[in-house]
């Protein structure tokens, strides 16, 4: 260890001391006080230090001298002596404050400082300031800092002689290439944001297509249900076959009456409110209906001229096994008046119609979409021809209806005003609320164009066939729309296949006398043996009486299918014995 009292810049009596080394642990080694006087005594001849002097080595003193100019800053780019020059005055190697009557006070030429080699082609560059070196001894303060200058630290060895990292100060260089590199790192940054910035924008673009498509496709979706238009759920044919399930239908009976030649016609309306669709079914006059109470056979015409509506309403529900809710009897001068409240109507002509006068327009034109008013409306409706048969005036009758309902308010109560505006005096049960409920409900189909007309086919002896059970009683009218009702009488087809006419009239008798309800079956091809079907299991046990009531035996019951309006079919054969 130095015992020696360290240098003080700020004494001015204090003698500069001389650093002569550094011992083993880095320590500033001065020279003894003596010697240093001597030294004092006697400078060195051969060169005297001026400060004011320029200098002509190339290492460059440190620091400034408060009494000359101020010495250049350090530059570590400046072109460097090939090698260091090896014996320096003292003087010349000044540190810190210089009185200028005596050597500098650190002799920097035992600093083994690394010459900086300069690069080719480079300018030199102003280097930014460096801190001050630190003194040799921690209570002595460091020398006043240059302004734009400073030398490293001493370097202090480690106890075991190596050197580390931390004991080293480097100068920081700028790099010429610094600004192009941070330029290059924002270019690249900014470019894989904007990549970025592109494929979120494209994703929201998908997204939102995706989300535009769907509502497209739902809202077109939607607007073809509501319009009943898509594929499979609203098609005629999908309408027109039977749903699965029971289906809900109101059916209600008009019979015109022409007031000039005493003819009537009838039809059935109705609502099939489960396929949403409306059908008028015409029944021809010839139709074979059974009284209610006597079960005597007659004519649909005749039924209604002489039975009254009730009575032909209960006679049609047990021939096509219906619940008709009510009967509508339409005069001729009501028809006339209801077209001309609806605003006249246009529909289809088949046949020219002259008028009642010579000389004057035709009631009817025949064509398409021909406009007739009251009382053209009538004329067609309950036009003839010499040679035509009946169903042909039924057509016409039926096109004269569907045309008025097209025309009706589809709303119950405007169409209920309609009805009441008609001045005309219903038969009960039915009221004008409920038969402009009824027209209203039709005219809702009619009008979107989900109504029919067809006719029930019938034989030429008035009975119904097989294709008329078959299409119009089961897949309009339903068959049996509701069931007989609990302890209501056993419905008895009965057909004819004898060939005599007189024993459907003795098997009548005795049906009704037995408490069955007969519904005429018509004809049927020569049969030698006679045959009781029943179509549901519970009426098994009824079956095998109406066999015994007609004195057949019990073996010609058997399960099959029977006829949509009867409960039970019989077919009688050879083998019936009448009396």
């Amino acid at each position: 260890m130095n015992d020696q009292q360290p240098y003080d810049p700020y004494d001015p009596y204090y003698a500069q001391p001389q650093i002569v080394g550094y011992d083993e642990y880095g320590q500033p080694v001065y020279q003894q006080q003596q010697q240093q006087e001597g030294q004092l005594q006697q400078p060195p001849q051969d060169q005297q230090y001026d400060p004011y002097a320029q200098q002509q080595h190339q290492q460059q003193g440190y620091g400034y001298d408060p009494y000359g100019q101020q010495q250049a800053p350090y530059d570590p780019y400046a072109q460097q002596q090939p090698q260091q020059q090896q014996q320096q005055p003292q003087d010349q190697q000044g540190y810190g404050y210089d009185t200028g009557r005596g050597p500098a006070a650190v002799d920097t030429t035992q600093w083994n400082i690394p010459q900086q080699q300069q690069p080719h082609q480079t300018p030199p560059r102003q280097s930014a300031p460096v801190e001050e070196p630190a003194q040799a001894s921690a209570s002595v303060s460091a020398p006043a800092e240059a302004p734009e200058a400073a030398v490293p630290g001493q370097r202090r060895s480690a106890p075991d002689g190596d050197y580390k990292t931390d004991q080293f100060s480097f100068i920081e260089e700028p790099d010429a290439d610094s600004e192009d590199v941070i330029d290059w790192l924002k270019f690249t940054e900014s470019r894989s944001e904007r990549r970025e910035e592109a494929r979120r924008r494209g994703r929201s673009r998908v997204v939102a297509l995706v989300v535009v498509m769907a509502l497209v496709v739902a809202g077109g979706v939607g607007y073809l249900w509501y319009a009943g238009k898509l594929p499979g759920l609203s098609s005629d044919e999908e309408k027109q076959n039977t749903a699965t399930g029971p289906q809900k239908r109101d059916v209600i009976m008009v019979n015109l009456h022409n007031t000039k030649d005493k003819g009537t016609s009838t039809a059935l309306l109705v609502n099939n409110s489960t396929t949403k669709q409306g059908t008028t079914v015409l029944l021809p006059n010839s139709t074979l209906v059974a009284d209610g109470e006597t079960g005597a056979t007659g004519t649909l015409a005749k039924s209604v001229a002489d039975s009254g509506s009730q009575s032909t309403r209960e006679s049609v529900d047990t021939l096509l096994g219906t619940k008709i809710s009510g009967t509508w009897r339409l005069d001729t001068p009501y028809l006339e008046n209801l077209v001309e409240l609806v605003g006249n109507i246009d529909i289809t002509t088949d046949v020219d119609i002259p008028a009642a006068k010579k000389g004057e327009d035709p009631l009817v034109t025949k064509g398409a979409e021909e406009t007739l008013n009251g009382q053209a409306a009538v004329a067609y409706a309950t036009h003839r021809g010499p040679d035509e048969p009946e169903v042909k005036q039924l057509e016409r009758f039926g096109a004269v209806m569907q045309g008025v309902l097209r025309k009706i308010s589809d709303d119950p109560k405007g169409a209920t005003i309609t009805v009441e505006t008609l001045a005309q005096i219903l038969e009960p049960p039915m009221t004008e609320q409920d038969l402009g409920a009824a027209l209203a409900n039709l005219a809702a189909h009619a009008k979107v164009g989900d109504y029919r007309t067809t006719v029930l086919p019938v034989a030429e002896d008035g009975s119904l066939g097989q294709e008329a059970t078959d299409t119009v009683v089961k897949d309009v009218l339903g068959g049996t729309v509701s069931a007989p009702e609990e302890g209501a009488a056993l419905r008895v087809g009965v057909k004819n296949a004898t060939g005599d006419k007189a024993d459907t009239d003795a098997a009548r008798v005795s049906i009704i006398n037995g408490g069955y309800t007969f519904v005429d079956g018509g004809t049927a091809d020569p049969a030698a043996s006679s045959q009781v079907v029943y179509g549901d299991a519970k009426n098994k046990a009824q079956a095998e009486e109406v066999a015994k009531t007609l004195g057949l035996p019990v073996s010609a019951v058997k399960k099959d299918k029977a006829p949509p309006n009867a409960d039970v079919l019989v077919t009688l054969g050879g083998d019936y014995e009448s009396g």
